[in-house]
C-alpha cells in the first residue's frame, strides 16, 4: 500500500475493515483497563465508610497506584516496543484481572464496618472497623495499597500497547483524529467506573465493584488474543507507510538501546513530557480522581445514593461526553487547522483549564451549588481530555514513530502519573487541613506553566521539521 507521506493515505476496504476490528477489540479492552483503575476512585467513599478511612488514608491509594504506574510505564515502554503491543497488552490484562480480584478479597477481613457520626468535614469515626485474621487498620490499608500498586504496574501496559499497535495502523495525518477516538475510550472507561460502580454498589457488596469489571477484562483478553493484530503485515495486508519514519528506522526492529536513545535524548520529547506532567497535576487532582469525595464532604452527598444523586449523575455523564467532544475537537483541529501540529491546541487546552478552575473556585465561593460545580467539572473535562488525547494518542506516535511509539507513550504517560502520585497525598492533606475551598485553586499554576511550555513547541512537527 503506497502513499505520499505528506498526504492522507488511500486505504483498501480490507485494510479499513481489519483496522476497525483491531481498533474495537483493542479499544474496548483499553476502556476496561480504565474501569479497573478508576473503580477504586468511584468506590472510595464507600471504602472509607467501611474501613474508617480519612482523606489522608484515601490519598495513600491515589499516591501508590500513580507512582507505580508512572515508573512502570516509563520502563516498560522500550519492552513493549521490543515485544510488540499485543503481547504486552495481554500480559497486562491478566495481571489487572488478578489484582482486582485480590483487592476485592479484602472484604473477607471485615467483620463489622466502621461506625461514623456527623456530616461533611465534621464527620468522624466513633467505632473503628472490626477486622479478622489479626489485621489492624494500618495493616489492611498497607496490604490493599500494595495490591493496588501492583495493579498500577499491570495497568501500565495498556497505554503503551494501544499506542504501539495503532502507530502501525494510522498515518501521521490521521492521528489527531485518532486522538479523539482515544479520548472516547478513556471516557467510556471512566463512565463505566463512575456510573457503573455506584450501580453495582446498589445491588452488590463493594468487592463486586472490582470483580465485575475484572470479568469484562478477561472476556476482552480472549477476544484480543484471537482477533487483534500487531501490524497490517501480520494481518496479511502488507506494509503500511505511516509517514513518520526517520532515517535509520527501516528494516529490522530497533534495539532497546536505540529506542531509549531516540526517545529519552530528545529535547522535544522532554518538553512534551513536561506538558504531560502539568496535565497530570490538573487531571489527577480534580477531574479524574477526587470529585466524588468532594460531593460527599462539601455538599453532604451520600456515596450509597450516587447512582441517583443529580449533581453526581450530571458530572459523570457530562465529564464523559465533554471529554469525548474535547478529544475530537482538539484532535481534528490539530490535523486540519494546524497541519498536524499538536502544540497549539494543547496550549489552548491549558489556558482553558486555568480559566475553568478559577470559575470553579468562584462558583463555590459564591455558593452557586452542586449543579454549578458539576458543570465546571464538565467544562474542565473538555480541556483536559482534549490536551491529554493529543499528547497520549497523537504526539507519542508522531515523535516516537512506529518503532518507538510505546517508549514515547511511556515517557509522556509516566510523568503524568508521577505528577498524579504527588497530587494524591497533596489533595488528601489540603482537603483535610485547609478544606475543599482550597482544592480548586491549587492546580491553576500548573495549567499556566503547561501553556507556556507547549507554546514553545508551537511549530514543531515530526522529524524535527517546522510546519509551513
Amino acid at each position: 500500500m503506497e502513499q505520499s507521506t505528506s498526504e492522507r493515505p488511500v486505504l483498501s476496504p480490507e485494510f479499513r475493515r481489519q483496522r476497525v476490528v483491531n481498533w474495537m477489540s483493542l479499544g474496548i479492552l483499553y476502556a476496561f483497563f480504565y474501569t479497573t483503575r478508576y473503580n477504586y476512585t468511584a468506590a472510595a467513599p464507600a471504602l472509607a465508610n467501611i474501613f474508617g478511612w480519612k482523606n489522608t488514608d484515601l490519598g495513600v491509594f491515589e499516591t501508590v497506584m500513580p507512582l507505580v504506574y508512572g515508573l512502570s510505564v516509563v520502563f516498560n515502554g522500550p519492552l513493549a516496543d521490543r515485544i510488540g503491543g499485543k503481547k504486552a497488552f495481554l500480559f497486562g490484562a491478566i495481571g489487572v484481572v488478578v489484582m482486582n480480584v485480590l483487592f476485592g478479597l479484602a472484604s473477607l477481613a471485615v467483620v463489622n464496618p466502621a461506625v461514623w457520626e456527623g456530616t461533611g468535614l465534621a464527620r468522624h469515626v466513633v467505632t473503628p472497623a472490626a477486622l479478622s485474621f489479626g489485621l489492624s487498620g494500618g495493616m489492611i490499608l498497607t496490604l490493599m495499597a500494595i495490591v493496588w500498586g501492583l495493579n498500577g504496574f499491570f495497568q501500565s501496559f495498556g497505554a503503551l500497547s494501544i499506542v504501539k499497535v495503532n502507530a502501525q495502523w494510522f498515518h501521521v495525518l490521521e492521528r489527531g483524529t485518532f486522538s479523539g477516538i482515544f479520548g472516547v475510550l478513556i471516557r467510556l472507561g471512566l463512565l463505566l467506573a463512575f456510573q457503573g460502580v455506584p450501580l453495582i454498589l446498589l445491588f452488590f457488596p463493594w468487592q463486586f465493584a472490582f470483580w465485575i469489571p475484572a470479568a469484562f477484562v478477561l472476556v476482552m483478553f480472549v477476544i484480543n488474543f484471537f482477533f487483534m493484530y500487531n501490524t497490517p503485515k501480520d494481518a496479511g495486508l502488507g506494509e503500511f507507510e505511516t509517514g513518520d519514519e526517520v532515517e535509520g528506522e527501516e528494516g529490522k526492529a530497533l534495539s532497546i538501546k536505540s529506542i531509549i536513545a531516540k526517545v529519552f535524548a530528545s529535547r522535544v520529547m522532554w518538553m512534551i513530557a513536561l506538558g504531560s506532567m502539568m496535565i497530570g497535576f490538573v487531571r489527577r487532582s480534580v477531574v479524574d480522581a477526587w470529585w466524588p469525595k468532594y460531593f460527599v464532604d462539601f455538599y453532604g452527598a451520600s456515596s450509597s445514593t450516587f447512582a441517583t444523586y443529580l449533581p453526581y449523575v450530571v458530572a459523570t455523564w457530562g465529564i464523559a461526553l465533554a471529554g469525548i467532544a474535547g478529544g475530537f475537537v482538539f484532535g481534528i483541529a490539530s490535523d486540519r487547522s494546524f497541519g498536524g501540529r499538536r502544540a497549539p491546541m494543547i496550549t489552548f487546552g491549558f489556558i482553558g483549564m486555568a480559566v475553568i478552575l478559577a470559575l470553579f473556585g468562584f462558583s463555590d465561593f459564591l455558593g452557586l451549588g452542586p449543579i454549578a460545580a458539576a458543570c465546571c467539572l464538565v467544562l474542565l473535562s473538555f480541556c483536559v481530555n482534549g490536551a491529554h488525547g493529543l499528547i497520549g494518542g497523537a504526539a507519542s506516535m508522531d515523535f516516537g514513530g512506529k518503532k518507538a511509539a510505546a517508549s514515547a507513550a511511556g515517557l509522556f504517560d509516566g510523568v503524568q502519573y508521577l505528577a498524579g502520585a504527588f497530587v494524591g497525598m497533596g489533595v488528601g492533606y489540603i482537603t483535610t487541613y485547609w478544606g475543599w475551598s482550597a482544592w480548586h485553586w491549587a492546580p491553576i499554576p500548573f495549567a499556566l506553566f503547561g501553556a507556556y511550555v507547549m507554546s514553545r513547541l508551537w511549530n514543531v512537527m515530526p522529524k524535527g521539521k517546522s510546519a509551513r
